[in-house]
Order: structure tokens, then sequence, then C-alpha cells
């Protein structure tokens, strides 16, 4: 990563969604999509048979990404490493899906991906009033309260009659500006049908991840079944294996993850100097043991390799944004739009009386923040990657909140909510004691150096243990890799949880109250004062832009409009596309730039001037992994899989000089499939034209 790319990235003129989009700025809802604005940028009429044809083949999967259904059986295109999971869920010592692939010969040999659920939205309705009505007068943790127990009546009504197959979930938008009721239409066997080594879907490693140029085969195919049968899915999008053309108009339709476009400035300034340092710090640390733990031996190589991945990912991610916020004129552009907002607002009387001073308030909040941070850090959202930690405190906070009344449940135990987190708390998934032991031995090291060894909650935590020997000893006896053992105490309830003699059941039960009492004071002081003033930025917000804002992403359907473009920086012309014949001059023989053994024998089939990946001016973030790149016929050209490295500050805005969207190209697939993985009954499927 050259720190002087990201540098100037981020110092070049953004546009921020405090104002008007401008440019191919906004990842935008379906039911708010700027037709008219695409139309006179690009000349091509994107009108509602379009959209509702878009919206109906596109994808989210509930392991954080996007996808796309390409053919009329069930068949989902997105990345490999959205389906890389589900590889390491199915692989073993001995067979490894992940470093070899996964190559079907037939749809019979198609695997169920374990935990993974597809859902494609059907409908979106607006609930704001319902929401406010709840919330009137209400501050602090009983805002958090009533408004929580708001959502879960409307999601449970909205599914009550079919919850078997459709799910529902209220939206906050505009930071609370909006509330929206997303109707998705569940699949809950989802398999997978096709993923590429390794090697070839992840070239370049991590010196090559959020760079380009790339070659990348970052595709997966996944297939829709129900009653043990693929999915029938007419409407699906129309496969095409041309290369995609210079300054030709697409569009990416998927579920960009977060952006934090709309937070103040002092909001900004907490995460530039509290909460990524703090974080990247960890990251770091976890990367060193992930690194160390892999060179031991080929097994824990394999088994570590995605969190190994997943933490190099993020650390580049943060390390990004922090530039961003360190950059003087980038923060200097973010104070002058938040200023003319307020301005407006002062200009207003009415308005001004109404909205108060929200800005004020959340400057407030941010005392707590950095007083609650640690603790709630620690105690609450931590350790986010042991699965025996997380199945522990789903069966024992599902037991206690289950017991109450729908209205008084944490969020996340809802009516609405409990179909999918059941299923990836009982289906049946590999748990790595070893990397288990590294992973809770890390966090509680880190709990104790953070909150010091005299900390009630650190007592708790360790008792006489050192950190090491706790995590050993949870690691290796728990029973909760056993989808029986959880299955039987999930279904009995608190009394099967308080008798249970499970190592990490009894951690969980020991220090939950204490975790619990973080998070309320987190919610009373911090995210309840300051999503209530969010809600009053937001009026003012709509009151001076009206609907030419686009909302903050929230894992949620988007769609962007854009093209496809190379870009200058510095005197140096980026082009738009990468072939086949750069793949080969850059491949070197050694980790990350070694070809996987079915390329190296495939080149002299392969038509070297073949589009392997290309960039487009879309504005994305993570979640839109997977996503399909559309053309104004409804083809699909690609599958998004990255940014560009000036795109690492786009969480907080967007510059369409330099941010790119990197795409592996369906010319590139549809070679790939038919001369290197010999996958001829995919191509037939997909009509390959």
């Amino acid at each position: 990563m050259n720190p002087k790319l990201l540098a100037a990235a981020s110092a070049a003129a953004l546009v921020f969604a405090a104002a008007p989009a401008f440019a191919d700025e906004g990842m935008w809802t379906f039911d708010n999509f700027p037709s008219a604005q695409v139309e006179k940028t690009y000349g091509v009429k994107i009108d509602k048979r379009w959209l509702d044809t878009v919206q109906a083949a596109s994808v989210r999967l509930t392991s954080g990404c996007s996808a796309s259904v390409v053919s009329g059986e069930g068949l989902v295109m997105t990345n490999d490493h959205c389906v890389i999971d589900c590889q390491q869920a199915l692989s073993t010592a001995e067979q490894d899906y992940v470093k070899n692939g996964f190559v079907p010969k037939s749809r019979e040999e198609e695997r169920t991906c374990p935990g993974m659920q597809a859902e494609v939205l059907t409908s979106i309705a607006d609930v704001t009033g319902q929401i406010n009505a709840a919330t009137a007068d209400k501050t602090g943790g009983d805002f958090v309260r009533a408004r929580d127990a708001a959502i879960a009546a409307a999601e449970s009504s909205a599914c009550a009659k079919d919850s078997k197959t459709e799910r529902c979930q209220v939206v906050s938008l505009y930071r609370g500006g909006q509330y929206k009721l997303y109707k998705y239409r569940k699949y809950a066997d989802v398999r997978l049908a096709f993923a590429p080594e390794y090697a070839s879907a992840f070239f370049g490693g991590d010196p090559d991840n959020f760079n380009f140029p790339r070659y990348n085969l970052d595709v997966g195919f996944l297939r829709l079944y129900e009653d043990g049968r693929p999915v029938k899915t007419p409407q699906h999008l129309t496969w095409v294996s041309r290369a995609p053309k210079e300054g030709e108009p697409v569009f990416v339709s998927g579920n960009p993850g977060s952006t934090d476009r709309l937070m103040t400035v002092s909001q900004l300034e907490t995460q530039r100097d509290l909460a990524i340092p703090i974080a990247q710090l960890q990251r770091s640390e976890l990367r060193g043991r992930l690194l160390q733990f892999s060179a031991e031996n080929p097994e824990h190589k394999r088994i570590a390799l995605d969190s190994l991945t997943g933490v190099e990912n993020s650390f580049k991610v943060f390390y990004g944004r922090q530039f961003a916020l360190n950059d003087r004129a980038f923060m200097d552009a973010k104070r002058a739009s938040e200023a003319e907002l307020k301005a407006k607002v002062a200009a207003d009387p009415r308005l001004a009386a109404e909205i108060g001073d929200p800005w004020g308030e959340i400057d407030k909040a941010q005392g707590a923040y950095a007083e609650h941070f640690l603790r709630y850090r620690q105690l609450e959202t931590a350790p986010t990657t042991s699965d025996l930690f997380a199945y522990a405190r789903t069966l024992v906070r599902g037991a206690q909140e289950r017991a109450k009344p729908a209205a008084e449940r944490l969020p996340e135990f809802g009516e609405a909510r409990l179909p999918l987190l059941q299923k990836g708390l009982l289906d049946a998934q590999p748990v790595d004691a070893p990397l288990e032991e590294l992973v809770l031995a890390y966090w509680l090291s880190k709990t104790r150096e953070y909150l010091l060894t005299d900390d009630p909650a650190v007592k708790l935590l360790l008792g006489k243990d050192s950190p090491e020997a706790l995590a050993r000893r949870l690691a290796t006896t728990s029973k909760l890799a056993d989808p029986a053992v959880r299955k039987a105490l999930w279904e009995g309830g608190l009394p099967a949880i308080q008798a249970s003699d499970d190592p990490m059941i009894q951690l969980v039960l020991r220090t939950d109250p204490v975790a619990r009492a973080a998070r309320s004071a987190w919610e009373s002081q911090v995210s309840g004062p300051t999503d209530r003033a969010a809600e009053r930025i937001a009026k003012a917000r709509f009151a001076v832009y009206g609907d030419a804002v686009y909302p903050d992403a929230t894992f949620t359907p988007r769609l962007s409009y854009g093209k496809v473009a190379g870009w200058s920086h510095r005197g140096q012309t980026v082009p738009a596309f990468t072939d086949f014949a750069g793949l080969y001059d850059r491949a070197t023989g050694a980790e990350p730039y070694e070809l996987a053994p079915r390329w190296a024998q495939a080149q002299s089939k392969l038509n070297p001037k073949t589009v392997f990946n290309f960039v487009t001016t879309n504005d994305i973030i993570g979640g839109n992994s997977g996503s399909p790149v559309v053309n104004a016929k409804g083809e699909v050209l690609g599958a998004a899989f990255d940014g560009n490295i000036h795109s690492l500050g786009g969480n907080y805005g967007y510059d369409g000089t330099a941010n790119r969207t990197v795409v592996v190209s369906t010319a590139a697939i549809t070679e790939a499939l038919d001369k290197v993985y010999g996958q001829q009954a995919l191509l037939k499927e997909l009509k390959a034209r």
C-alpha cells in the first residue's frame, strides 16, 4: 500500500451527501432512484420496468455480500470471497475446496452452504410515522427501547402470514430521518455450485488488494433450492460474454454495508482520534498472531486463511479511512458542508425552532463515547471471531430474551429475526479448536490490558486463570461445536442453560450481566442521544435539500450508476481494462503471484486479449462484493469485487475523479468456465452469448 496515494486521494475535492449528489455519486434506494439525472448524464432511460427487473434479480446474502440471479434455474453469481466461508466449512484436511476450488461434475454434487441465506427484495413500505409515534418524547435508553420495540412489532406484523418464506426488516435511513420496512423473499437452502481456487480468485493477495490493475477470477456460483429442488427464477439477468466498452453506462445493484457520510464533524473526529486507532492496534496484533499460527503447519494455514484474509482486508480499509480523516482539506470540506446546513436552518426561524441544536447534542455525546467505548467494545461487541463464544451468547441470551414479552426483548431476538438467528446457530459448521484458542486468548488478553486487572469484569472473566489457560480450556472442553448440543440447549430454554456445565455457557452466564450493563450505558448515554439528535438533522436536511439526498448505506438493496472508465493520478493514466495476457505476465511462480495449476496448463487455450478485470465510476462500499454490474439493457457484464486504493475514503465521501469499482468481467468468467474448468453445463445454463 502506498501512503502517498492514499493521502492524495483523500485530499481530492469530494461531493458530500449532506447536499444534493452530483456526478456518479450515490447509493440510491430502488424507490428513489434518480432516473432523470441518469438520462440527462448518460442518455439512457431507466424506467420502472427496468428497475423492477433488476431488483427481482438482485440477491442479498446473509454472509454479508451481494449477488444476482443469472439463470431461470436458481443460479446465482457472486464473488469467490463471498463463498469462501462455505468452501471452508465443506473442506477437510484431505479435501481443501479453498485451495483446490469447488468444481462439481454435475448439479447433483452441489453442496449446501451452512448458515447461509439468500434474500430477494419484494417490497418497501414507509413506517416512519409508526416508529415516530412510539418514540415521541422519549430520550436516551427509553428512546432506544421504544424504537426497538416498535421496529420488532412492525417486522413481526408484516411477516406474520408466512415467516417460512419471507423476512421483514425495518431499516433506519438518513440516520433516523426515515424508517422503511423491507420485505424479502428468503431462500434458506443455498448450495455451492462452483468456486475457483484461492490462488485464482485472490491472485496478487494482500499486496494487490484495493489496487488496480488486477487479475482476479473472483467469482462464485450458488444455487437456490426449496423442498430439495432448484428454484425456478424466471426473472433473472441476461448473461453476455462480450467485453464491456470504454464509457459504457453501467449500474451496480447490491447491498452496500455501511457508510458514515452523514456523520457530524465531531463524530468523524471521534472516529479519527479514538475508535479507528484502537481498532487498528488490535487488528495489527491479531494479524501477527494469525500469521505466526499459519506458519506453524499446513493445517493451521488452511483453517486460518479466511480469518487472516478478513483481518488483512479490514486493516487496509481502516488504514485508508484514517488517512482520509487525517487530511486537513478533507475535514475542512466536511466542516464547510456542515456549516452550510446549519446556516440554512438558522435562516428559517420556524425550522430552527423545530430542529434546535442537535449538532451540539451530538458533540456532547462524544464525551460519553470516549468514556464507554473500551468497555462496550471489549465486553459487548467482542470476540467477533470466536464461533464458540457466539454460540454461547446466542444460547444464553436467547433463553433469557425469549422468555420475555416481545416488546421487551433485545432487538436481535425479535420474533421476525429468530428464524435466521436459529439457522446460524443450528446449522452444522466446523469449529477449529486451535483457531478458537488463539482468538479467545487474544480477546481475553486485550480485555485485561484495556480494562486492567482489577476491573470487576476482568475478574469475572478470568478468575485465577491466565488468558491463555482459560482460552485453552474453553476451546478444548466446550461441547458447543456439536450442533446437537446446541439444539438441545436452544430447545431446553433457560432451565437447560442454567443446568449446563459447558465451560463456555458458564463463562457467558457469569459475565453477561456486565456485558449487558455496558450495552445499557452505551445506549442510554451514547447511541440513544446520538440517534435522537440525528433524526432532527435528517429533518433539517430534508427541509433544505428535499429528496435529492441519498441515505447512508445500511446493507439494504441500493443501485448506483456510472460508466466504464479508468482514471489519472499525478500524470499517470490507469487504463480501464486488464486482460489474460497481463495475468501471465504478472505471474512469478511464488505466492501471491503463483498461478493455479489449471491456469498454467490452460494458457495456450485462452485468448490473451480477453478482458479480465475492469473498473467503473460506480459508487460502492463493502457489502457490494458480488454485486452485478449491469448495462442499460439489463445485461450483466461482471461482478464487482473491490474498489481501488483511492476509494478507501469512500466511507465518508465520493470522488468521481479517482474512486473506482473493480469488476471481474463475464467475458473472462465465460472463457474460464469453458477452457480452464470445463464447466459446459453451467455455460449452457447461462446461455452465454
